[in-house]
């Protein structure tokens, strides 16, 4: 009898050779969304229980959404309990990010709540999606979780800049992901993404990382991909369901009026 394995992380096999890996943000709840995405040929998708009011039952559909096409889902978990962290992760999510992390303290809190031993003290369970319905043996199950799922921070705030050192230094995060947005509105200049306190912020979270073996992520506009990577960041998110989908409905209707 075969034994069942954990599926393994395409955005880590690619981080790991040294490539770059694309991912597009879906603030659309529907399943579709997320597999047209993956059909699309996307990496990850960017799931998100911070800010958009999809239900636990809509992120497990598009998990699996997702799956279809070998593409692996990060859900941006709430801000709450430890359950709030690890239950994307018993839905087969490959990684999760956490939003506002401000210190080394609670990056070690983080990785506590979200690893197994001998890391940390992540509740077990294996009954569920992740680990094949208990049908991957539990040591096999705690192995492959801590090897083939991936625990991002979210740096948004300035205060947590003298903190990158010490959170990149914390056993069980994978990457340091930048957040232009909340940062540029934390130093009251929201949406310029392109200001110099801005872009020196992107440099010092790619470079914590470089210094500590982590990988970097961000958010930044496609057009401007090479600039990012050039930076040092290997994931970047790109790109959104609803940027493209007012982007297009935009031509067609402009499209209709150029007959009046």
């Amino acid at each position: 009898m075969n034994t069942l394995k954990m599926r393994p992380s395409k955005v880590l096999k690619k981080l790991r050779a040294g490539k770059i890996v694309n991912s597009i943000k879906l603030n659309l709840s529907d399943a579709r969304a997320a597999e047209i995405a993956a059909m699309c040929g996307a990496d990850s998708v960017w799931l998100d229980l911070e800010h958009v009011p999809n239900t636990l039952q809509d992120i497990e559909n598009q998990i699996r959404a997702a799956k279809i096409y070998d593409c692996d889902a990060m859900v941006r978990v709430k801000r709450g309990s430890y359950s709030d962290l690890i239950c994307p992760l018993e839905m087969d999510a490959a990684g999760i990010m956490v939003p506002h992390v401000m210190s080394g303290e609670e990056a070690k809190e983080i990785a506590w709540r979200t690893r197994f031993q001998p890391i940390g003290r992540r509740p077990m369970d294996g009954g569920n999606a992740d680990g094949a319905y208990c049908g991957i043996p539990v040591k096999d199950y705690m192995e492959q979780a801590n090897r083939e799922r991936f625990v991002v921070l979210q740096i948004e705030d300035p205060e947590a800049l003298d903190e990158l050192d010490k959170m990149a230094q914390v056993d069980g995060i994978d990457m340091l992901f930048f957040g232009p947005g909340d940062f540029s509105h934390a130093i009251g200049v929201a949406g310029q993404i392109d200001h110099p306190e801005v872009q020196a912020a992107y440099k010092q979270v790619a470079d914590a990382c470089k210094r500590h073996g982590k990988f970097s992520g961000t958010a930044a506009p496609w057009t401007q991909l090479e600039k990012y990577a050039a930076m040092g960041f290997q994931f970047i998110g790109g790109g959104a369901d609803v940027l493209a989908l007012t982007d297009e409905f935009k031509k067609i209707v402009e499209a209709y009026r150029a007959l009046d």
